[in-house]
């Protein structure tokens, strides 16, 4: 059997010290398998011990038929308004506590590490402490403040990431905030898709992935955002109102994704068949959002759903993520 591979997950480690202001982030631990994530006085998120304990997270991941687990940061703790050397502190001690997870069972947790994407000189030398300490890639924000992903000093980052073979994971922050958008939960259902469809048209329509490498392998979490479906509405854009649209990329929108691979935490077979359809059966990898509540479990249960052939499955489940995170290969 291929071994399959969850290219999303979460860790949210225990014991980081206090970081030095009152509103950052702290850890309230309220029984042995649940803790809430504080910000300040303000309660952000309510977790289990999945986040932060190999063995539950083991556990769920032979129920649900997952070989090994790409274990990502949790965004909240990016830090990325914190001065560069501020913001390096707060990644160092994430990543090396996040590294006390994965070590428990290094054979299935692949561990991904933070950056102080603010600044590319203090991101570029954590991205490389962090890979020889053993991590295997690096999940970014897709904006930092103002500035997405085709700012000038984010591009230098991502080529440093290609000229090292590292994998890039970009996943949502930071969502705007509105009385429309705090009603259920649609920062999250229109919020987030929005944020990472914005930021795959940032690198389009700047011109950034025609500078970039191709060699470069980034992914986007949630199948990509709204971008697969409204491709045409983009492309439609570019060819009528080049002078506004297009005047800085060498073609239209959609001919870029298949430069980029996406999860599958999309939910239904339909919408798992536009992303083939616009992505590429190449690349699309699972991913579940483990082991927060708006995750898919059990894992991978779309694409094994799906009616797809024996081969496509096993392209999706296993195959395309060995590429993307230059697995060995049996």
């Amino acid at each position: 059997m291929s071994p399959v591979v969850d290219v999303h997950t979460h860790v949210v480690p225990p014991g980081w010290p206090d970081l030095g202001s009152p509103e950052d982030p702290w850890l309230r631990m309220d029984s042995e398998t649940g803790a809430t994530i504080m910000l300040g006085d303000r309660e952000f998120r309510r977790i289990t011990d999945a986040c932060w304990n190999a063995d539950t997270r083991l556990a769920d991941m032979d129920a649900d038929g997952i070989d090994q687990q790409v274990v990502l940061p949790t965004p909240v703790f990016f830090g990325y308004d914190r001065s560069p050397a501020d913001g390096a502190r707060v990644a160092g001690i994430f990543n090396d506590l996040a590294l006390s997870v994965t070590e428990q069972a290094p054979d299935r947790l692949i561990p991904f590490c933070q950056v102080p994407l603010q600044d590319t000189y203090a991101a570029c030398r954590e991205l490389d402490r962090c890979i020889e300490n053993g991590h295997r890639g690096v999940e970014i924000g897709n904006h930092v403040g103002d500035r997405d992903l085709d700012s000038g000093a984010i591009v230098d980052f991502l080529q440093h990431c290609a000229d090292r073979g590292v994998p890039v994971f970009v996943h949502p922050w930071d969502m705007a905030t509105s009385e429309r958008l705090d009603r259920w939960m649609l920062q999250w259902l229109v919020g987030m898709p929005a944020e990472t469809q914005l930021s795959l048209l940032s690198l389009a329509l700047s011109g950034a992935f025609d500078r970039l490498p191709e060699s470069l392998r980034i992914g986007f979490a949630h199948g990509g955002g709204s971008y697969a479906y409204w491709t045409g509405r983009a492309d439609n854009a570019w060819e009528q109102r080049r002078d506004l649209v297009g005047a800085d990329s060498e073609r239209p929108p959609s001919a870029y994704a298949s430069r980029v691979y996406v999860d599958s935490v999309v939910f239904s077979p339909t919408s798992l068949r536009v992303l083939l359809d616009v992505h590429g059966t190449d690349r699309v990898l699972l991913g579940s959002d483990y082991p927060y509540p708006l995750g898919e479990r059990p894992a991978g249960a779309v694409i094994r759903s799906a009616d797809l052939d024996e081969e496509l499955t096993t392209r999706l489940l296993t195959t395309n993520a060995q590429t993307f995170l230059a697995l060995p290969t049996s």
